[in-house]
């Protein structure tokens, strides 16, 4: 990693896992697989500061750690890239596994419980599904009936969202802005 860290994909340890890293990564893997429109990819570090921000409208009490759950669901991302859903099926457990171990690596070094609770994974998909449907329809070319069909029709998400992609240095520093506000 960037920070000198060495991080074992097989195996984890919370001790190297950092977020200047983790904000580095994200904000230069590209959801949809760099397929959208725009100057700049949509990174996964734009989506995690959207999807939290949904997730805070959908859940309007919900306190600053669950909203980090929320920020990072998708850290593992930064060592492993972003693939789509259906390739992510054709690979298998043996993929979800080395994701899971990074997921609850990244959970513990930032003092979140290792599994993700049932409430915090529903309001998770609630909130990802709304993004998506806003990036699909507004960053890459669905139409809003196939988006309906995929990805169902979007909660909370503000009409008014600019979905603009950022340069990936403005995305890195959005998400450690964000990722402090909520860590503390």
């Amino acid at each position: 990693m960037l920070s000198g860290r060495r991080l074992d994909l097989l195996d984890p340890s919370p001790l190297d896992v950092e977020i200047a890293d983790i904000a580095h990564g994200l904000a230069r893997v590209a959801r949809w697989n760099g397929q959208t429109s725009g100057e700049h990819i949509f990174s996964v570090a734009q989506h995690s500061v959207l999807v939290e921000d949904i997730a805070a409208r959908l859940s309007p009490g919900c306190d600053a750690r669950l909203r980090l759950t929320v920020l990072l669901h998708d850290a593992p991302e930064y060592v492993i890239g972003d693939m789509i859903s259906p390739f992510k099926a054709v690979l298998g457990g043996e993929y979800k596994a080395v994701e899971d171990r990074l997921m609850r690596a990244i959970h513990v070094r930032f003092g979140l419980p290792p599994e993700r609770g049932e409430s915090a994974t529903k309001l998770l998909k609630r909130a990802d599904r709304s993004a998506a449907f806003l990036e699909a329809t507004r960053l890459a070319g669905f139409s809003l009936t196939d988006a309906r069909r995929v990805f169902g029709r979007p909660e909370g998400a503000p009409a008014e969202v600019d979905l603009t992609p950022w340069p990936a240095e403005l995305a890195a520093r959005r998400f450690l802005a964000r990722f402090e506000e909520l860590h503390g």
